[in-house]
């Protein structure tokens, strides 16, 4: 008897523990929610990085950190809803560098975008990131190999990210982030709301919801 009694007790255990899961994030996102709305100048700034027409009315806000693996992951995924949607989809970069030292990264990024190479650099570091980033802590010094084909001027970079407007940005950046509840990267918000559940399809079927949602008055007078 005991035996089935314990399995029985252990089943019931097994559930609490996955409804309190489930009731906590559901929970955080509702929190999330609320703070968005209230906080709506939070999410986007005017020193953001951007990809996508400004007057598209789908925008999707992407709290990221360089050196965050789940953020090269989806990194592939965001540009495919950009490429399949180009005039419709606004892509905005914020940062929550969480990773010991990611503000050098976040820094260089930066100090790359002066030069016009943002991109160009963002996507570099992050297809070769498992190099720089070693347990968890950005080694800054591993990084700069990988950018020196960017035609950068790899001096002027390293002056330029010590320059007080994007110290200031990142600490912008960092207080955005806990003004929303950003807790994890990437973190994302589809015009305004955060993702009711992190996942890509979660993200795709927010996005062509806003999609259909934004777009429906043109198709209909069409």
């Amino acid at each position: 008897m005991k035996k089935p009694l314990f399995i029985s007790a252990a089943g019931i255990l097994l559930l609490a523990f996955v409804a309190g899961v489930l009731f906590y994030g559901a929970e955080k996102n509702e929190q999330t929610a609320q703070l968005a709305q209230a906080n709506r100048s939070a999410l986007v700034r005017a020193h953001s990085q951007t990809l996508g027409q400004p007057d598209a009315r789908v925008v999707i806000v992407e709290f990221l950190d360089p050196a965050c693996e789940t953020c090269r992951l989806f990194y592939p995924f965001v540009k495919d809803l950009l490429s399949a949607h180009p005039e419709k989809i606004r892509l905005v970069l914020r940062y929550a560098p969480f990773h010991q030292n990611a503000d050098y990264a976040v820094a260089l990024l930066e100090a790359s975008a002066k030069q016009g190479k943002y991109w160009e650099t963002l996507e570099a570091l992050l297809a070769v990131q498992s190099d720089w980033v070693i347990h968890h802590a950005v080694q800054p010094e591993r990084i700069w190999p990988h950018i020196e084909g960017l035609g950068l001027d790899l001096e002027q970079l390293r002056s330029d990210m010590n320059a007080p407007e994007i110290a200031r940005l990142i600490a912008q950046d960092r207080e955005d982030a806990r003004t929303l509840n950003v807790t994890q990267t990437p973190e994302f918000f589809v015009n305004g709301k955060p993702l009711p559940s992190f996942g890509y399809e979660s993200l795709k079927q927010m996005v062509d919801e806003s999609l259909a949602s934004a777009y429906r008055q043109d198709t209909e007078s069409k």
